[in-house]
């Protein structure tokens, strides 16, 4: 490795029950020796997780730690949304990954938000420069955009509208991130866009979180990954060498930073960390 080490981050969801959150907080005081510049914590569709959100995020904070809670607005009233905001300003979180979200099942209707960028603004009207706004980018495109063209376009309006940085959904082509980096640098976009990194642990797992959220995995990767079959040992060793390399690589070009994708597990991505350098 030739270039310094720069900032991290690990993302959790919400536990649901005791034990999940007592697992949550052995994963995060694991976690926490890499000195992260925050923990997020994900929201679900139409907030259903809100309550398991704000939770999350008081008990990192007064762990010692920056927490971002992710926010997800489809479905959502104006009114809600301030409500939800304004707990976190009143216990001092100052950062918030702010996303437009799916549409839950059976809701048929956006809301008063219809994208991430219309949220951003509202932030921005609302609250000032009180948080640090981050928001989601597609390296990839996001699978429901109509095409590449409009979804540069979204990320665009998002950034104008007030974001400070930028997480990607995770993937495993370096020269996607690449690309699109150069791609909104090109139009004007000279917030930091960090990279999302997925660990590869089960590959049935990993198979089924890419069929939703539109990441594509090379069919160089996925025969790979088939051929080791119910061989966890050996999925497991392969893809911390993949992810390594892949990490290496975007840091080597230039990412701003890493953020992991941790599914609420310390191990594959601690080692990953360690590898780094960490």
């Amino acid at each position: 490795m030739t270039y310094p080490l720069r900032p991290i981050s690990f993302e959790f969801f919400p536990p649901k029950t005791d034990e999940g959150a007592a697992k949550l907080a052995t994963t995060r005081r694991q976690l926490a020796q890499f000195n992260p510049e925050f923990f997020s914590v994900t929201f679900g569709a139409g907030g259903t997780t809100q309550e398991g959100t704000l939770r999350a995020v008081v008990d990192i904070q007064a762990a010692g730690h920056s927490a971002a809670p992710h926010l997800s607005c489809v479905g959502s009233t104006k009114e809600n949304i301030r409500s939800v905001v304004q707990q976190y300003k009143d216990h001092g979180i100052k950062h918030i990954v702010a996303l437009r979200g799916d549409i839950p099942s059976g809701m048929g209707a956006f809301g008063e938000f219809r994208y991430a960028n219309e949220l951003v603004t509202f932030l921005r009207q609302e609250f000032g420069d009180w948080f640090h706004i981050e928001v989601a980018a597609y390296p990839e495109f996001h699978p429901q955009s109509p095409s590449a063209e409009a979804d540069i376009r979204n990320f665009v309006n998002k950034v104008n509208a007030g974001a400070n940085s930028a997480i990607t959904q995770y993937f495993f082509n370096a020269d996607a991130y690449f690309r699109f980096v150069d791609e909104v640098q090109g139009r004007g976009v000279n917030i930091p866009i960090v990279p999302g990194i997925m660990p590869i642990q089960n590959y049935s797992q990993l198979q089924r979180f890419s069929d939703m959220c539109g990441a594509e995995i090379p069919r160089w990767l996925r025969l790979r990954l088939q051929s080791y079959s119910d061989d966890t040992a050996s999925i497991r060793a392969f893809g911390l060498d993949f992810v390594t390399e892949l990490s290496d690589r975007l840091l080597a070009g230039g990412a701003p930073g890493l953020h992991f994708y941790t599914l609420n597990a310390a191990g594959a991505v601690s080692t990953v960390c360690q590898r780094l350098g960490y």
